[in-house]
């Protein structure tokens, strides 16, 4: 019999490594082909990893809770044949020191500094609450950065995470400030200063009866992202009336049809992903993210849509390149990424690279809400319920009072980048595309 390394696989550009979340096996059971053996989590995406052989599963390497890099063996499988055998995927995953390797490297400067020897330092360990790359970790160890300090550095990447410029910039400033101790702090200097502070928590009085929940690591991860969306971006929110009763008419007249055709249901939310879509190319400077004092256009539009998950958590899942979607074709995908996200079936790439999100709010019966912001974007839009309501009809014999189907949409954007005219703007035209549907749209 032949050892089998079943290896940690590649999970989408900067991902690199994984928490074990549970094993579906045990030592000494047998699996086949493609069945899943073990269910892992990066960041908020929790899936499964399959095995691409049969066999029995002899040496679990990876416990429960134990994290992982993409590309290291987690399970030892005993396979017919002779000789050991290492996991070859169909396509071979990049291991961390192969990524490392593909990223900007520091200045010779940066080096230098380093490289210096710690005397009678012991490394740093950082609490599972830090989601950091292999490459800004051993750069905290390096440094001695302390946990405290990492949860104060701002971070640039992906959902506040903190990037190796990030920690390299930190170091830098970190010399200055104990090369240079007397520098003024005047009152200008301090609101930088008092950003990074850590907000001290009210205490709370715990009295009898009451149930103490242990927040779970996906709750713990969004009340993070929250809170560091409210501290980075100063949140503005623009409201508007929407009468869709021509959307309403045209889905009831097309989603039987659409339903037997396709085999799908049609929704309201690719009607509304295609307005936001047009109004983004109308007002390209609201598909931007913010990097220091530099703006970063997106060239591509890549529609986040908050997903409600059956254990009360939040995801969101992303429509890449929805402009280049039918509408046929932005139902498929809002339906399968909808569906996926439900039974815990997406990819870690499936929730990366947003540029503007949708949450529809409505689905839950509220009229409107204030969304906050997913960094590194600059706004989102929440859709409230569609009610019905009398409403005021200019007509070519006068005013007239009818029942419409009216709908608020609540614009949240960056005050940063996005002033009011350009976000109420955005905002206007969503709406006069929804009001505006042509009947005769073909699905």
């Amino acid at each position: 019999m032949a050892e089998y390394k079943l290896l940690l696989p590649s999970m989408g550009e900067g991902v690199m490594e994984a928490t074990i979340i549970s094993w579906m096996f045990n030592e000494g059971d047998s699996v086949k082909e493609d069945d899943s053996v073990v269910e892992i989590a990066t960041d908020k995406v929790d899936s499964d990893v399959p095995t691409p052989v049969s066999g029995k599963i002899v040496k679990i390497l990876k416990q429960k809770d134990e994290v992982a890099k993409v590309g290291e063996a987690i399970a030892i499988l005993e396979i017919a044949g002779e000789g050991e055998t290492v996991a070859q995927q169909p396509q071979q995953p990049k291991t961390a020191e192969e990524v490392k390797t593909e990223l900007p490297q520091p200045t010779a400067e940066d080096i230098r500094e380093l490289e210096k020897p710690l005397q009678n330092q012991p490394a740093a360990e950082f609490s599972g609450d830090l989601y950091l790359s292999p490459l800004v970790k051993s750069i905290a160890q390096q440094e001695n950065i302390s946990e405290t300090e990492l949860k104060s550095i701002k971070g640039s990447g992906l959902e506040g995470r903190i990037t190796k410029e990030d920690i390299l910039a930190y170091v830098s400033n970190r010399g200055q400030v104990k090369a240079e101790p007397k520098i003024d702090q005047t009152p200008a200097a301090q609101p930088v200063q008092a950003e990074s502070a850590p907000v001290q928590a009210v205490p709370v009085q715990v009295g009898e009866g009451d149930e103490i929940i242990q927040m779970d690591r996906v709750r713990k991860i969004i009340a993070d992202a929250m809170v560091n969306s409210k501290r980075i971006s100063p949140h503005v929110t623009s409201f508007i009336e929407t009468d869709v009763t021509n959307v309403v008419k045209w889905r009831a007249k097309n989603k039987a049809i659409f339903e037997k055709r396709e085999g799908e249901k049609l929704t309201f939310m690719p009607i509304f992903v295609k307005a936001v879509v047009k109004a983004i190319q109308d007002y390209p400077l609201i598909n931007v993210s913010v990097d220091g004092d530099k703006i970063i256009k997106k060239k591509n539009i890549n529609i986040g849509m908050a997903t409600a998950l059956p254990d009360g958590n939040l995801i969101v899942p992303v429509i890449k390149n929805a402009d280049q979607l039918s509408l046929s074709g932005l139902a498929k995908a809002i339906n399968d990424l909808a569906h996926r996200a439900r039974n815990k079936k997406l990819k870690p790439e499936d929730t990366q690279g947003a540029t503007y999100t949708i949450s529809n709010v409505g689905s839950f019966g509220n009229l409107m809400g204030t969304p906050i912001i997913p960094q590194p974007q600059v706004a989102i839009l929440a859709i409230g319920a569609i009610v019905k309501k009398p409403a005021v009809l200019e007509t070519p014999d006068g005013d007239v009072i009818a029942i419409r189907q009216l709908m608020f949409m609540s614009h949240s954007y960056d005050h940063r980048v996005v002033d009011g005219s350009l976000g109420g703007m955005f905002l206007k035209h969503v709406h006069d595309y929804l009001e505006n549907w042509d009947l005769n749209t073909e699905i």
